[in-house]
């Protein structure tokens, strides 16, 4: 007996306005749209090749990010990133890589610690080479990769909620010599921890490293902070 299990599922796509959210998103994040400016919207339309219908439902949805500020009548502008923000933000996310790292680690495969050493070699290597931009690439996928082995769909969808605001944020602080030495440091602690399956310890380490990346752009908002802005 046919049943509607024998046809073959039809993978989902991306819509048109979810890649423009991708694509806007990372202008935010890697600082092509800067903080504070009103968002060009025909200059997208343009660029992208699209109508205002698309473009505008993704301005909505990074406006739900926190990544966008939409006025009356004024268009969407730029958040920018403040003290309350980080304050409100990393501590959450915190909590969210504890609890991934803790979950990781009672259901990764070796498969998948494999795939992890593998980009922990490659983000090394960009270290090394002073690499900043291709070491963050690097270091995001490999928290992702945390994050999916830690097979809970609701914890993703929480930490991707927020996951754009902390890369944002640590993206505009550049890092000291000291506190990149530190951050790769801590990433070979994370490997460690991922290898033995050591759920309690990846936890506390995970929170660590954002704590750190927190007082680094914290550090850079108040070397960075005009005096209207005091």
């Amino acid at each position: 007996m046919t049943t509607a299990l024998s046809t073959q599922p039809a993978f989902r796509r991306k819509s048109l306005h979810e890649e423009l959210t991708d694509a806007i998103r990372e202008q935010i994040v890697n600082g092509d749209l800067a903080a504070g400016i009103r968002v060009p919207e025909k200059d997208l339309c343009t660029f992208y090749g699209v109508s205002r219908t698309p473009l505008r439902e993704a301005l909505k949805v990074l406006a739900t990010e926190g990544l966008l500020s939409l006025e009356p009548n004024r268009g969407a502008w730029v958040s920018r990133i403040t003290t309350e923000d980080l304050d409100e933000v990393f501590p959450v996310m915190g909590a969210l890589e504890a609890l991934s790292g803790e979950l990781a680690c009672k259901h990764i495969t070796d498969d998948e610690i494999g795939r992890i050493r593998v980009l922990h070699r490659q983000m090394v290597k960009h270290y090394e080479k002073r690499e900043l931009a291709k070491y963050f690439e690097v270091n995001q996928r490999i928290h992702e990769a945390i994050l999916e082995a830690a097979r809970n769909e609701t914890l993703a969808i929480q930490y991707r909620s927020l996951a754009a605001r902390v890369r944002r944020a640590r993206y505009v602080a550049n890092m000291t010599q000291d506190r990149w030495a530190q951050a790769t440091d801590e990433h070979e602690q994370i490997m460690e921890c991922l290898e033995t399956r050591d759920g309690e310890r990846l936890s506390v380490v995970l929170k660590m490293h954002l704590e750190h990346k927190l007082e680094t752009v914290r550090q850079w908002l108040i070397d960075n902070q005009s005096p209207s802005d005091a």
